[in-house]
């Protein structure tokens, strides 16, 4: 068998021509060089990988002798260098559209979620109003896309019939004397402001309404009204809200989550100003009150209102002067904004 393999190795030496003996060699040498180098696997590096590129360019018979790796390797190489060169050079910055910038981008994607009825001629004009030049195919890749048909939110919802919703509630408070006093407002929710306060020691159903009356005078009431099941709202009171136009709200038995913006009012109010002080009569807790609803209207940040008081505040910039400190509802809370 030795004998005849050294004789076709001779004989093949003769016939095949020269060039392609060296090439053939070559290859052999560089596979023995890669398994020498490794113990269980043969690694290749990318000069490895390069020299088989390069040798299946210019060997035909090349797949005849490789051994390490399969054949369609080499081909996958080669086509990942060319997508690698491509790539490259098509980052040159020498063709394409330029990048749009985040800050569009974002306020795109802003508009778009805030105004879900807008389409994309209307998100690009109001760009164009705003100093930016934005291409209608880019709005449309920015915007957020919905699948469901345009609808606004129940946050807009409710905001858009929150001028003709009213609240009124009463919460009691001891005196020094160990007597309930009775008080008793009226809330607007739209920008949650108190458009009447009263105190009374004994509440009827003919003083509730004329509160009502003197809180809305010359047809100013709101289409809503939302009420407890107390049983102070009597007939009479019923038929005096009727005659105004106004719908009445009543909420379930024991759940006062449903009229929540009058409740979270008076929890404010103990807990600010009521909790602080000892009050003496109806006189002392109705001048308490008004400054406490003077501090609440003008001066008092809410959440719901973007962190401003329901009687809007400007933004005091420091270059109005220094900033000072007004005491208010008797020291309890105090006013800031700057002086010259």
């Amino acid at each position: 068998m030795f004998v005849l393999t050294v004789f076709y190795q001779l004989l093949r030496s003769l016939l095949v021509p020269r060039l392609l003996l060296v090439t053939e060699n070559l290859a052999l040498r560089q596979q023995l060089a890669v398994l020498h180098r490794s113990r269980n696997r043969p690694r290749l590096r990318c000069r490895d990988r390069l020299f088989w590129i390069a040798l299946s360019r210019l060997w035909q018979d090349w797949r005849s002798i490789l051994v390490i790796v399969k054949p369609a390797t080499v081909i996958k190489w080669h086509q990942k260098g060319f997508k690698c060169y491509w790539r490259w050079k098509s980052q040159s910055g020498r063709v394409g559209r330029p990048k749009i910038d985040h800050e569009i981008r974002a306020l795109i994607r802003k508009m778009s979620r805030e105004n879900p009825t807008w389409g994309v001629p209307r998100l690009q004009a109001e760009l164009q109003l705003l100093g930016y030049t934005v291409a209608e195919s880019t709005v449309a890749k920015s915007r957020i896309k919905s699948r469901n048909p345009p609808s606004q939110t129940w946050k807009s919802f409710l905001q858009n019939h929150a001028g003709q919703i009213s609240a009124i509630d009463f919460f009691t408070v001891p005196t020094v004397s160990f007597n309930v006093l009775y008080a008793f407002f009226v809330l607007l929710h739209d920008r949650r402001q108190v458009v009447h306060f009263n105190v009374t020691s004994h509440p009827t159903a003919v003083w509730t309404a004329q509160q009502l009356i003197e809180a809305f005078p010359e047809d100013k009431a709101p289409r809503f009204l939302i009420r407890d099941r107390d049983q102070i709202y009597g007939a009479h009171f019923r038929s005096r809200i009727s005659g105004m136009g106004i719908e009445e709200v009543v909420t379930a038995a024991r759940s006062p989550w449903q009229n929540p913006f009058a409740e979270r009012l008076i929890e404010s109010i103990r807990r600010e100003c009521l909790d602080l002080v000892i009050v003496f009569g109806e006189e002392d807790l109705r001048r308490i009150l008004r400054e406490y609803f003077r501090y609440y209207h003008e001066v008092r940040p809410h959440q719901a209102l973007g962190r401003n008081s329901p009687v809007p505040r400007e933004v005091d910039v420091p270059a109005n002067g220094r900033v000072i400190s007004i005491p208010q509802v008797g020291g309890l809370h105090h006013r800031y904004l700057r002086a010259a």
